[in-house]
């Protein structure tokens, strides 16, 4: 293998649900698996009291993608457990998804019935992929749309994740990116450092105070192997002595002190002045502690240099899956046409055929409705890979991720991370104003629909 070569990684094909193989297995027995379809992923609508949400994960969804093989002992484990007959692992172990996959580009808002990805294969090779396509984007979206709301609190400050301890140590990772995509500097996470080249950040906690005999010792120490710039957590006995302390070790030219505890509004206050007065004009303060978008927005007019967020973002704010959904919306039939298929139920609605999507803008490049596409399933499919004539107030939001199997370069990796944290600047920016508030309240924009003639 060559340095430049992709290290191998553990199969993701089973990080899914069973019925996924069983439903295979009754297609490929009455002829109907290779059928061409279409699914979609969306929301139906949004947490209670939140005005968008941020599409989060695609860039790892595509690198997953490409480990969703049947290897031998995925293969054997089937077989011993009888989950699916022979011919079933016949296809399973030859499966590579060779279709194609538009979508929204990571980082970009979203609202109720938006197709943030379409998938298109033979019903054998999409089906496949749904359980894995939900657990990736309901979980990354949740956490990138709670971090765009605390981004948007905390204006020009720096917000740092630091939830690694409060979720399942993968899903961490996972966290850890979707918060830099909506606006986090930076992640305690080594892991997510390591795997897409985000900032690490983190000194020392309550325990480095606490194991030696006083609080000079333990700056001092801290000092010594990390430098003036440091960050000194102020608050394990008494925070007036503590940055009294702190000052005496680094100098008036210490990076940082944290607060992890109390009146954290109050205490800024009092430790700004404190600093000021001996001359530590350039010392920040970092605030930690169970902080939300409600806590970051609340100390907007203390004097607080940087927010550190933990069980709170990693846990969505509240809200811990964005509720996405896959569903087949167009589909073969027997003479080869593409026709629209839809679940009929009043409560869990979808809208059949194929969709493109756009977003339409004001004279001032305000967002004002997020626009379905529709139409027939080639006219669609064609709008939506730039064929087709776009009014000027119209920005197409489906961009190429997959074609024929393959992943398209840039949208995985540090270039994704990367690309996906620009592009939810850009989007956020074109919201309407009202649109970061706190406050509850409906959808930031309505989402119509554009019927494309024949």
């Amino acid at each position: 293998m060559t340095d430049t070569a992709r290290p191998a990684s553990p199969s993701t094909a089973l990080l899914t649900d069973r019925y996924e193989l069983t439903m295979l297995q009754a297609a490929l027995a009455d002829g109907t698996a290779d059928r061409r379809c279409v699914f979609e992923v969306f929301t139906r609508r949004l947490p209670a009291g939140r005005r968008y949400g941020v599409l989060a994960g695609t860039g790892r969804l595509l690198e997953v993608l490409e480990d969703f093989r049947f290897g031998a002992e995925e293969l054997a484990w089937l077989a011993d457990e009888r989950v699916v007959d022979d011919r079933t692992l016949d296809y399973l172990a030859g499966y590579r998804f060779g279709g194609d996959v538009v979508g929204y580009a990571e980082g970009e808002a979203f609202f109720p019935q938006s197709p943030v990805l379409v998938v298109e294969g033979t019903f054998a090779e999409a089906v496949l992929l749904e359980t894995l396509v939900l657990s990736v984007l309901n979980f990354d979206s949740a956490v990138a749309s709670a971090a765009s709301r605390m981004t948007s609190a905390a204006v020009d400050r720096p917000c740092l994740e630091m939830g690694a301890r409060r979720a399942h140590e993968h899903a961490a990772v996972a966290a850890a990116r979707a918060a830099v995509v909506a606006g986090f500097a930076g992640t305690s996470n080594l892991e997510a450092g390591r795997r897409w080249g985000l900032p690490t950040i983190g000194t020392a906690a309550h325990a480095f105070t606490l194991l030696h005999d006083d609080e000079e010792q333990a700056f001092a120490s801290q000092v010594r192997s990390s430098g003036a710039g440091t960050t000194l957590l102020v608050d394990t006995y008494d925070v007036r002595r503590g940055v009294e302390r702190a000052l005496a070790a680094a100098g008036t030219g210490l990076g940082a002190v944290r607060l992890d505890s109390g009146d954290l509004g109050v205490l800024a206050h009092e430790v700004r002045a404190q600093l000021d007065a001996a001359g530590a004009h350039g010392t920040r303060i970092v605030v930690t502690s169970d902080l939300d978008e409600y806590a970051i927005a609340a100390l907007a007019v203390a004097p607080v240099d940087t927010y550190g967020v933990g069980t709170s973002l990693v846990t969505g704010s509240g809200s811990p899956t964005c509720g996405m959904v896959y569903k087949l919306v167009a589909r073969e039939d027997d003479a080869g046409v593409m026709r629209p298929v839809a679940k009929a139920s009043r409560a869990k609605t979808s809208v059949g055929g194929r969709k493109a999507a756009a977003r339409r803008l004001d004279e001032d490049g305000r967002a004002v409705e997020e626009v379905l596409v529709t139409g027939p399933d080639d006219r669609v499919a064609r709008w939506s890979r730039g064929d087709g004539a776009v009014p000027a107030d119209l920005r197409p939001l489906h961009v190429d991720l997959v074609r024929d199997g393959t992943v398209v370069d840039g949208r995985t990796g540090r270039a994704g991370v990367a690309a996906a944290v620009a592009r939810h600047r850009a989007s956020r920016d074109e919201l309407p104003r009202g649109a970061r508030r706190l406050s509850a309240d409906e959808a930031a924009v309505p989402t119509t629909t554009w019927h494309l003639d024949a």
